[in-house]
């Protein structure tokens, strides 16, 4: 009997299904211990950093968004961006090693979080060879030095599974309102104004967020926005108003980037189709950020 040797080559990388009792279990408890060890320091721009300013932060961790919405997956780019406040929150870098800096942070959180790991020669590619591979090895030894080797941060998108499954919202429904939620996540993680807040707080607040502008109704949802925020508040033992304050607070971060895509005559992202707006800043039918 003749025997054939199959050979099949997925189109999209594999990854292993969310398990639900992990949902159901004291996982959220304990990511929301873990967060505060992961915290950088807000004040870094005025006590450690001497070269770089909140703007030069702003362009380079949406760098590294563009560089992880084509070759990464969405949980590399928040844990690569607390590497990076971590690390400026203990060294002073010259300004003209940020990008070498945010291209490490990419590296190590790829290796942490993808079976395909991103090339170093990728990275200096996208850099438009700023660096060299030998100055990226060298600048992830000092990274992981200072860090401790403890990079496995607790970010906000760590928390969305647990806080989707709270809602208990229609199967149909989940995937638009992660969507949403991510983008609102990615908006945070390249805006200094949240970089002190505790992950659980902003993944929270980008959900109602995204709730919100999606409208609760429409979601098949049967309670309003403000019953979610005061659930989710309950959730991550915060207090209601604050969680109210972070949401409005974001809203007003994607008006503020909406307006500086309109002067500037740019799209927001490569991949919005179409922007429409209502009652709220969030009321968005399809962006990407």
């Amino acid at each position: 009997m003749e025997s054939r040797l199959l050979c099949w080559e997925p189109e999209k990388e594999l990854r292993a299904q969310a398990d639900p009792v992990l949902l159901q279990s004291r996982v959220l408890e304990r990511l929301l211990t873990a967060q505060e060890r992961y915290t950088p320091s807000p004040t870094y721009f005025q006590c450690v950093q001497r070269e770089m300013h909140p703007y030069m932060r702003k362009m380079l961790t949406s760098w590294m968004l563009e560089v992880c919405e084509e070759r990464c997956g969405e949980q590399v780019f928040p844990l690569a961006v607390n590497c990076l406040d971590r690390f400026l929150s203990l060294v002073p870098v010259e300004k003209r090693r940020l990008q070498l800096l945010g291209a490490t942070c990419l590296l190590l959180a790829s290796k942490l979080k993808e079976t395909q790991v991103i090339t170093t020669e990728s990275l200096c590619m996208y850099s438009d060879y700023s660096f060299t591979v030998t100055e990226l090895r060298s600048m992830e030894l000092l990274v992981l030095n200072k860090l401790q080797w403890d990079i496995e941060a607790v970010t906000p998108r760590d928390f969305l599974p647990y806080f989707l499954a709270l809602l208990r919202l229609p199967a149909e429904k989940l995937q638009q309102v992660r969507k949403h939620s991510e983008t609102f996540i990615a908006l945070c993680t390249t805006d200094c104004t949240f970089i002190a807040l505790p992950p659980s707080l902003l993944c929270a607040a980008s959900l109602v967020a995204a709730v919100t502008g999606l409208r609760p109704e429409k979601l098949g949802i049967v309670y309003s926005s403000l019953t979610i925020t005061n659930y989710l508040a309950q959730a991550i033992h915060c207090d209601p108003n604050i969680l109210r304050m972070c949401q409005e607070q974001i809203e007003a971060s994607l008006e503020s980037n909406l307006q500086q895509a309109e002067r500037n005559q740019v799209p927001i992202s490569k991949t919005v189709e179409e922007i429409e707006r209502a009652s709220t800043p969030t009321d968005v039918l399809d962006f990407d950020l």
